[in-house]
């Protein structure tokens, strides 16, 4: 099911990956559901690349984001559905081997894959992370999901009648609501994860998503469904979890174009967030590092020097490149390369 609203630049690419793993339409629908585009029309190219064997509807008015997903989920037909946006697109052997999988698994409710994060000209930035190496059932997938977001779009199938019985996305998370879905799956049902890179999430700057960043709603949406998804999480861990979700939350919303002040107003709710122990060390100290960065080229050398033992306290190893600087008379800036060191 691919939802289509008013972008039609990667559309071709979406649907020929798809098309290259046709198994027939007896087996699969192919369906692009349009929410009433107002510009870039993707009925030509869907009539052009897909022919009869795709199906193209479009909604009367503009439903929005979610309630267009939930509108792919009411449409589709088979057993399992995988909503595919018009950006990203899936690799060779996506759907067999998912099929292969899960075809005596009547438990599972869900299943993903590694994904690669491609950028606007299909360069290849990185893979996502590795859950386990071999395929299987995924371990403690509550702790997992309900910590850091994990999984996108074009890498995970869900069973129809998990979506039927647990509903579909919610409304009042425009940017995080697959985020809660996947923890809410995960709570009721296990998860299959495939260790192969088979599907590519595309981030450029006219995605939905960037939006979100650009306005700094994504961040707003993301700690509102920490706190909806804590409903879902083992009351022993949910505490934990959730602060892991919120330091989280705090990483992914301090991108390097990000403003000073925010940087920093960020970096004091990480202080809090990990003082018990941050869940990702490298991550906070980055951060850490950053803000030195930032309170150094700003002139406040006494808490450039602060963050800076925070960074080194958090994780040691990062201290190699910055005291080096530091010491060396007449450095500009100290903590120039500091934020993205590892």
């Amino acid at each position: 099911m691919i939802p289509a609203y008013n972008r039609t630049k990667y559309l071709e690419k979406t649907l020929r990956s798809v098309l290259s793993q046709d198994p027939g339409a007896d087996v699969m629908q192919i369906e692009v559901v349009d929410d009433a585009s107002s510009v870039d029309d993707p009925e030509p190219i869907v009539r052009r690349v897909g022919g009869e064997r795709v199906s193209f509807v479009r909604n009367p008015r503009n439903l929005g984001l979610m309630p267009n997903f939930n509108n792919c989920i009411q449409r589709s037909q088979g057993f399992w559905v995988h909503i595919l946006h018009t950006d990203d697109f899936v690799l060779p052997g996506f759907y067999e081997r998912l099929k292969t999988a899960l075809e005596h698994r009547s438990d599972v409710g869900a299943a993903f894959c590694r994904f690669a994060f491609v950028d606007e000209n299909d360069r290849w930035q990185c893979a996502s992370g590795l859950e386990r190496p071999t395929p299987g059932i995924l371990p403690d997938s509550i702790g997992k999901i309900g910590s850091s977001v994990r999984i996108q779009f074009p890498s995970i199938a869900v069973r129809r009648s998990v979506y039927e019985r647990l509903g579909g996305f919610r409304l009042d998370l425009p940017y995080a609501a697959d985020w809660e879905m996947w923890v809410r799956i995960a709570a009721h049902y296990p998860i299959w994860y495939e260790p192969t890179t088979l599907a590519a999430f595309r981030g450029h700057s006219a995605s939905a998503s960037a939006d979100f960043r650009t306005s700094g709603e994504d961040f707003a949406d993301l700690r509102r469904c920490i706190e909806v998804s804590r409903a879902w999480l083992p009351p022993n861990r949910a505490e934990t979890i959730s602060r892991s979700a919120r330091e989280f939350a705090c990483l992914a919303s301090i991108p390097e174009t990000c403003p000073d002040d925010l940087v920093l107003r960020r970096v004091e709710e990480l202080i809090s967030i990990s003082r018990p122990g941050p869940a990702s060390r490298s991550g906070v100290a980055n951060a850490f590092l950053r803000a030195a960065q930032i309170h150094y080229r700003q002139g406040r050398r006494l808490r450039a020097l602060a963050f800076l033992a925070r960074a080194i306290i958090t994780r040691p190893i990062v201290a190699g490149r910055p005291l080096k600087r530091l010491l060396r008379r007449g450095a500009d800036p100290v903590l120039q390369s500091s934020p993205n060191s590892r």
